[in-house]
C-alpha cells in the first residue's frame, strides 16, 4: 500500500482527535526511521520523548522477546518476580522511598492527585472535600476529565465540561505568586520543571529550589511532572537535578520503557504513598511483569550506555547550533538537554509549514501551540547525526522566504 492509501483508510476509519504529519512509518532503528514507501528520515521527537533510548534498542527488544515467553500478565491479585526488583531498582536510582506503578502519564497524575488529595485529609488535616491544588498556566498533564479540568488550553476544555473541582492556576515560574497562592486547604503544587507541550517553556534560574522552599515552609507536597522532563532528557536522570532539590512526589512515564510497552510510575515517600492501602487504588496492568522487565532494562541502557551525559553534550551542541539560524521570523531557540524549542513570530504563519518542509528533506519534527517547533532526538543521537540534522534546519529555516509578509517588529535584530 501506499502512503495516500494508508491516509485514506486512517481518515475513513479513525476519530480526527490527531493531526499528524503527512508521512506512514513502518520502521525504526536507533534514531532513524523509515516510511512505508523506503524513505529514511531522522526521527528528531522520539515519541514525544518515549524512545530516549532510540527505536527498537537490541537491549531491551531482547527483554521483550525473553519476558513474553515466560509471563506477561498476573493482575495484582498475585506477586510476580518482577514488580519487586522494578521497585527496587528504581528506588536506588532516583532516591525515592516507594514507588505505585501505572501505565500512562495520565494516570500516573490521576494517582498522584488521589494520593495527595487522601494525605490532606488524613495527615495535614484539612477539612473533608475542601482540599486545593496549585498548578500552572498552559500546563499539560494528560487529556482525562479531572486533567483538563485545570488546563488553559481552551480547545482541549472546550465542550467536555462539567469539570472536577479543587484546582487553582499560578504563573509558571513565578514563586511569588504559588506563595500567594496557598491557603490552610492547599495540599500540593504540581509543575512540569519545563513546559514541554507549552513550547519547551524554561522558568528562571532558582525557580524550583524556591518551590522547594515556599512548599516545606507551608507542609505542601511538590509533585514534579517528570513524564516528558525525566530519565535523561534534560541532561540530568531527572530534571529538578538542575536545581539540586528533591520534589515529594514525582510522575514518570514515557522512556520508562524505552518506547516498548507503556508503563508509568509514581515515585514518592512513605508518608505520602502510605496513605494508600489495599482496595484505594489500583490497575489490572499496572507493575505486571512485562512491563517491569522492559523498565528495569530501560533503566539500565540509559545509565550504562551513559545517555544522560549525552544528552547534555549534544544537547549544548545542537541548540548552540540552532542559534546560528538567520532567518528574521525565528524569536528565539531555547532549550536544556536534547529538551529544545524553536519559536516563530507570529508573522511567520506558523510552524507547522516547517515541519512540512523539514519532513520533505528526511527531518521529523512537529510543531507545538501553532509557531514553536520540538526538537527533542533519541538521546544516542551523536555530533555527526546533529551536524546532518542542521545542515536540513538550515537548509529549510535558515533563510527569509517570505517576501510577501510584513516583516515582526522586534527592535533591534539579533542576527
Amino acid at each position: 500500500m501506499k502512503t495516500n492509501e494508508f491516509i485514506d483508510l486512517e481518515n475513513r476509519f479513525g476519530a480526527r482527535n490527531y493531526k499528524p504529519l503527512d508521512v506512514i512509518l513502518s520502521k525504526g532503528k536507533g534514531v532513524w526511521v523509515w516510511d512505508v514507501e523506503g524513505k529514511k528520515y531522522l526521527d528528531c521527537l522520539s515519541a514525544y520523548s518515549a524512545v530516549n533510548q532510540g527505536h527498537c534498542h537490541p537491549k531491551i527488544h531482547q527483554v521483550l522477546v525473553e519476558q513474553s515467553k515466560k509471563l506477561t500478565l498476573t493482575s495484582r491479585a498475585f506477586r510476580n518476580d518482577q514488580l519487586a526488583l522494578f521497585y527496587k531498582e528504581l528506588c536506588e536510582l532516583t532516591q525515592s522511598h516507594k514507588v505505585l506503578p501505572m501505565n500512562s502519564g495520565a494516570e500516573a497524575v490521576e494517582t498522584a492527585i488521589k494520593t495527595v488529595r487522601k494525605w490532606g485529609y488524613e495527615t495535614k488535616g484539612i477539612p473533608l472535600d475542601k482540599a486545593e491544588i496549585i498548578v500552572c498556566e498552559h500546563n499539560f498533564h494528560g487529556r482525562t476529565i479531572t486533567i483538563i479540568s485545570f488546563s488553559s488550553d481552551e480547545n482541549a476544555r472546550q465542550n467536555f465540561g462539567p469539570f472536577t473541582p479543587g484546582f487553582k492556576s499560578i504563573p509558571f515560574g513565578d514563586s511569588d505568586a504559588l506563595e500567594n497562592a496557598i491557603t490552610p486547604n492547599t495540599v500540593a503544587f504540581m509543575v512540569e520543571p519545563i513546559q514541554g507541550e507549552a513550547g519547551v517553556i524554561i522558568p528562571p534560574d532558582g525557580y524550583l529550589k524556591k518551590v522547594r522552599e515556599i512548599c516545606t515552609n507551608n507542609n505542601v507536597v511538590l509533585i514534579l511532572d517528570e513524564i516528558q522532563t525525566g530519565l535523561g532528557r534534560t541532561g540530568k536522570l531527572l530534571a529538578e537535578e538542575h536545581d539540586g532539590i528533591q520534589s515529594d512526589l514525582t510522575v514518570i512515564g514515557k522512556a520508562l520503557s524505552g518506547g516498548f510497552y507503556p508503563i508509568s510510575a509514581v515515585l514518592s515517600t512513605d508518608a505520602v504513598l502510605g496513605v494508600l492501602n489495599p482496595g484505594q487504588h489500583g490497575s489490572t496492568f499496572g507493575g505486571n511483569p512485562l512491563a517491569c522487565a522492559l523498565a528495569r532494562t530501560a533503566m539500565k541502557v540509559l545509565v550504562e550506555e551513559g545517555l544522560i551525559e549525552n544528552a547534555a553534550s549534544m544537547g549544548t551542541y545542537f541548540l548552540d547550533g540552532l542559534k546560528q539560524i538567520s532567518n528574521p521570523f525565528v524569536k528565539a531557540a531555547r532549550g536544556k538537554g536534547l529538551m529544545i524549542g524553536l519559536e516563530f513570530y507570529p508573522e511567520a504563519g506558523g510552524a507547522r509549514q516547517y515541519c512540512e518542509k523539514l519532513k520533505e528533506n528526511g527531518l521529523l519534527c512537529k510543531e507545538t501551540h501553532d509557531h514553536i517547533i520540538r526538537f527533542s532526538p533519541p538521546l544516542i543521537i551523536t555530533k555527526d547525526q546533529i551536524d546532518w540534522a542542521l545542515e536540513i534546519i538550515f537548509k529549510c529555516i535558515g533563510h527569509l522566504d517570505h517576501a510577501d509578509r510584513k516583516m515582526p517588529d522586534t527592535g533591534a535584530m539579533r542576527f
